[in-house]
């Protein structure tokens, strides 16, 4: 490393040096005067006779003033050719940049031209440890640091690297985005950059870019490896953040070499200051085909709002028929909105970075959260706080307003009967099963306000879905007096009920089966498995009703053993990793009843009830 700094400094003063040389050889004062009125050159003085041969007088001595220079005042000259052997040599450069070179060098270049990259060690107390990544620990949330030290790195390394991402259940989506930003050590075995690379890859497959921009800063980027790059590269476009990904190329330019890199690479450059190199690089990539060229007519958009560089840069869209996150990422960032024909086909993950992206309007990103609200992404108050940004904003009109004004009327009317009545025309105006989840959601804290009465009992099912969607289930409890036994309503309370209650009995189970509408009976499979999960049934009912609705409980796969055995171990991290898993699906008709059985209560096992509780109540809720 000391070789390449000498390098460096060498080359650096060896350029000053010549740059100082070349002025000085300007530096003649020229003068300012039309030509005729210089002044004269001045006549020289004839030279003395000789004197006469006999003349023999003694010569005087003419004395001559000796002026001391100033030191420091005359430039010291340069021996180019002296410093040039230098940088040339074992571990130096190759050659020696003209100058014209140099002004045209960016950072990159520099480090090409030394062969190597520059290392900025920091000292030992600032670098933050890799034994521990995430952004919180048990006392803030999260799941103990230590909770996947007995569970095989292997199985980690499935759970995390198999899940597709979309869970049929909000309540798992919510908890698996925290098992994944805990501060959690890595499985014997793994290294933890890997362990960081896999859990930054599946919250980006969940559609959690944020999240995974966040916990991917918790490292030091001198201990990025090639594949924590890749992911750097994926978190930073989906998030739209392109700037962000300059301080890795400052530290580890090198760990990828392809056209999209080099693109990002040349944004960061134009954010520098080298506008104009950054955007010839883009014009000679476009040229040459590198990419297709909508992405680095994006690149350029993006790029030339730094700099001086000026250049118009037009989007055509015609024959873009699909959409990648690189597009959509510049997309946003520079306030485009994709077409419909490049959307057409688009992974519903879009709708999720759409929501996230405060750069995008508020009309787009409401419609975008009724996937994000469903699946997870967004909160009741992420949600609610959306359309109050809607309801102040004047220029929003139409649909949305109207919608924004009926969510505060569902908060601020007077009569209870007329708040359920602007929730209702809020789930009903949704497009679709899931959008109107997402509106549940959305009204969750408005539902929690009504005061349970006998009057309001046919609306009770609705109410405390709402309220269970958002984890109301204290004031969902207080409609217990209200719902009739065996009912849809005391269905999701029995299930969401804090704390001990008292064993479930076989017949209102019974009267909930019998009156179950819903396909192939799923909803009673699911209240049934839920409440054996839990303990809250006699286990000769469980078993009893098990066999009546053909749910086999009490079966086992090699999946549902992996499960047993984390919450036998008490293993929180390891069962959430693994719920996750058998929770994948884009719809409740993927789940069964024994997976639920087997979740739920590994769930319960480890000291995770209260999400156990909810997921129950989800499926009933959902199926």
């Amino acid at each position: 490393m000391n070789s390449r700094i000498r390098a460096w400094h060498v080359l650096v003063g060896t350029a000053l040096a010549l740059t100082s040389v070349w002025a000085v050889a300007q530096d003649a004062p020229e003068s300012l005067l039309p030509k005729g009125f210089e002044e004269p050159t001045p006549t020289p003085t004839p030279a003395a006779a000789p004197a006469a041969a006999g003349n023999t007088a003694a010569p005087r001595a003419i004395s001559t003033p000796m002026v001391q220079p100033i030191p420091g005042t005359a430039p010291a000259a340069v021996d180019a050719g002296a410093a040039i052997p230098a940088l040339l040599g074992q571990g130096g450069l190759t050659r020696v940049p003209t100058l014209e070179e140099l002004e045209r060098m960016s950072p990159e270049d520099f480090e090409d031209l030394l062969g190597n990259k520059i290392d900025l060690d920091m000292p030992p107390q600032a670098r933050r440890s890799m034994e521990q990544i995430g952004l919180m620990d048990d006392s803030e949330g999260g799941l103990p640091a230590a909770s996947l030290g007995s569970q095989n790195a292997s199985v980690v390394e499935a759970a995390l690297a198999a899940n597709q991402g979309q869970l049929v259940s909000r309540w798992g989506h919510i908890l698996l985005r925290r098992a994944l930003i805990s501060r959690l050590a890595p499985p014997a075995g793994m290294s933890p950059q890997r362990f960081l690379a896999l859990r930054v890859a599946l919250l980006l497959r969940m559609g959690e870019s944020d999240a995974a921009r966040a916990v991917l800063q918790d490292i030091d980027i001198a201990n990025y490896t090639p594949e924590l790059g890749d992911q750097a590269f994926e978190t930073y476009q989906r998030a739209a953040d392109f700037t962000g990904l300059c301080p890795v190329f400052s530290s580890v330019g090198s760990l990828r070499d392809d056209a999209q890199w080099d693109a990002a690479k040349a944004i960061c450059e134009a954010f520098r200051g080298s506008g104009a190199s950054a955007m010839a690089k883009l014009d000679k990539m476009r040229v040459h085909g590198s990419m297709e060229r909508i992405d680095l007519l994006l690149a350029q958009k993006y790029a030339g709002a730094a700099g001086r560089s000026r250049k118009a840069v037009t989007i055509e869209w015609d024959g873009v028929t699909t959409m990648t996150p690189w597009r959509f990422g510049l997309a946003n960032a520079v306030g485009l909105t994709p077409p419909d024909s490049a959307m057409a086909d688009a992974d519903p993950l879009y709708n999720a970075m759409t929501a996230l992206a405060p750069m995008v309007g508020l009309e787009r990103r409401a419609a975008a959260a009724d996937h994000a609200g469903s699946s997870g992404v967004l909160s009741n108050a992420a949600m609610v706080d959306l359309y109050g940004q809607l309801y102040s904003d004047p220029e929003v009109t139409g649909d949305w307003q109207q919608r924004a004004e009926t969510l505060r009327n569902a908060y601020v009317l007077e009569d209870p009967s007329a708040r359920f009545s602007a929730m209702q025309s809020l789930w009903n105006g949704a497009n679709g099963a899931d959008a109107v989840y997402a509106r549940q959601v959305l009204t969750a804290a408005a539902a929690a306000r009504i005061a349970p009465t006998k009057d309001m009992e046919d609306q009770a099912p609705a109410l405390l879905t709402s309220m269970l969607a958002a984890g109301f289930d204290s004031n969902a409890l207080a409609w217990s007096p209200v719902v009739a036994s065996g009912s849809q309503g005391w269905a999701l309370l029995v299930l969401a009920a804090p704390g001990r209650i008292r064993t479930v009995g076989a017949s209102p189970v019974n009267t909930y089966i019998d009156a179950d509408n819903s396909t192939d009976k799923r909803r009673s499979a699911f209240l049934v498995a839920g409440l054996a999960a839990l303990g809250r049934i006699d286990s000769s009912d469980a078993g009893s009703l098990s066999g009546q609705l053909g749910l086999g409980l009490d079966s086992s796969t090699r999946y549902t053993a992996a499960l047993d055995r984390a919450a036998a171990n008490g293993d929180s991290a390891g069962v959430v990793l693994l719920a996750g898993l058998g929770m994948q699906g884009d719809d409740w008709h993927r789940m069964t009843p024994r997976y639920l059985f087997h979740i739920v209560s590994a769930l319960r096992t480890v000291g995770l009830e209260a999400d156990a509780r909810m997921i129950a109540a989800e499926a009933v809720a959902r199926a």
